[in-house]
């Protein structure tokens, strides 16, 4: 077999170092520190299209939760059967966001030509988007229209399609259906109250008989993009705004929001695990799945993973929409989308491969073998689609109505603005200080960095 027809998994630091070397043998001029639209600097051209012998290497930068990785593989080798002269690389690339994006930003600053096709989160093609190519210079006008209208409007910047959309998230509920059942309940909680009462219930009886390890509720309590989720989810729910508006302005110094996120900082050590302060996604699956817990809050790529043969709790749980405070249930818009690097060498090819993988096929393979959210439409209307995950038919208005985060609003400057939220939220779960000072200090940080005005929600 060739070396062009296998499919390679580079790490991260061999590619980085791979690009380095690459720089010093071809004489490649790296400017980081010169934007990337300063006339002064010279701009990347298209290189000819190839010719049908020519041999092709891109490089795509994946996620690797839950089953990401295997099935992008997978969909990598399914793409070089079609196209023989083309060969893909999967580079896996950080869980957390904030270090997948210190990385992406490294090759952005540096010019590289060694990643062509990005997974980028929903919250980036605002921060980003100088990065990438205009999607619709490649025929994405003739495949957008059958993509959830909201995610492409939140993908295109100044009229340009930063990314294809690749997979939808929201945050969900799951709940042991055994241990409801057990403990006399009828169905899943309605409100943030009473989940702690019922996660405090059923945390106590399972301790009583011998379960030490077992805990009522378990989130994403690091500081990182995904307490940010978490805490949205909170807040929104409380009648406490987005903590900036659509219009810009600058909410989250408000009681309803400050209440909750006191409310959450009382889960820790009582109904939620002390360390859920530095759990994110895995961390908190592996105590769900292990069977160490009544709820779960997570995204929905855990059902196929709890619903697996090794799973200790296959066939005993469900997901639904999660619990509300003051107002209603609030789910935060999550998902991925798939850019091109405007530094590939091969842009037009790159954007094939993103189409490609972000086709009908493809994303129905990932929706009932890894229960990712597909982006198009019909996937919802599919029987094998909804035979893997019947809670797509039932919780498809929590994926269609799932509040975003302020990415447009404080864009350029979202990725600053999330780091101020979660970590001010984070010293309140940690018991550092209480909500309402912590988001009076947000609010004047965030008056800084954005120079937004102040209000309510």
């Amino acid at each position: 077999m060739s070396t062009r027809r296998i499919l390679t998994i580079l790490s991260l630091s061999l590619l980085l170092a791979f690009s380095l070397f690459l720089a010093a043998c071809n004489g490649e001029t790296v400017a980081p520190d010169a934007p990337v639209d300063d006339p002064a600097v010279e701009q990347p051209v298209d290189p000819p299209p190839p010719t049908d012998d020519e041999d092709i290497v891109l490089s795509i930068f994946a996620g690797n939760v839950g089953m990401e990785l295997e099935l992008s593989q997978r969909a990598a080798e399914a793409y070089m059967e079609q196209n023989p002269n083309v060969t893909v690389r999967i580079i896996d690339t950080p869980d957390f966001v904030e270090d997948r994006l210190g990385v992406y930003l490294q090759l952005f600053e540096a010019r590289s030509s060694q990643g062509d096709v990005f997974q980028i989160d929903v919250i980036w093609p605002g921060d980003l988007e100088e990065h990438f190519v205009d999607l619709y210079e490649y025929g994405a006008a003739d495949i957008v229209g059958d993509h959830f209208p909201a995610i492409v409007e939140n993908n295109t910047v100044d009229g340009r399609l930063i990314g294809i959309p690749w997979f939808t998230d929201a945050g969900l509920l799951y709940f042991r259906t055994d241990l409801l059942e057990k403990y006399g309940y009828d169905g899943p909680p309605a409100t943030w109250d009473e989940l702690e009462e019922m996660a405090q219930t059923i945390q106590d009886g399972e301790r009583a008989e011998g379960n030490q390890d077992f805990w009522g509720f378990v989130w994403q309590g690091n500081a990182y993009e995904g307490l940010t989720c978490d805490a949205l989810e909170w807040i929104a729910s409380n009648d406490g705004g987005t903590i900036v508006s659509p219009d810009g302005v600058i909410t989250i110094n408000n009681p309803n929001a400050a209440e909750i996120i006191d409310q959450a900082a009382g889960w820790v050590g009582t109904i939620s695990p002390p360390g859920v302060t530095g759990y994110g996604e895995e961390e908190s699956r592996a105590v769900w799945q292990a069977g160490n817990a009544a709820f779960m809050r997570n995204w929905p790529y855990a059902y196929s993973l709890g619903q697996a043969d090794d799973s200790a709790i296959a066939g005993l749980f469900d997901v639904a929409p999660l619990p509300a405070g003051r107002g209603s249930p609030a789910a935060t818009l999550g998902g991925w989308q798939l850019a091109v690097s405007r530094y590939s060498n091969h842009p037009a090819q790159a954007a094939d491969l993103a189409f490609f993988m972000a086709s009908y096929e493809q994303q129905k393979i990932r929706a009932v073998e890894g229960s990712l959210n597909p982006t198009i439409m019909d996937l919802y209307e599919d029987e094998d689609v909804l035979a893997a995950n019947p809670f797509f038919g039932s919780l498809y208005d929590v994926f269609i109505n799932a509040v975003a985060r302020p990415s447009t609003a404080t864009a350029p400057q979202y990725a600053a603005t999330s780091s101020l939220f979660f970590n001010a939220v984070h010293s309140v779960l940690t018991g550092n200080t209480d909500a309402t000072t912590a988001f009076e200090e947000l609010e004047l940080d965030l008056v800084d960095l954005l120079g937004f005005p102040t209000g309510q929600p």
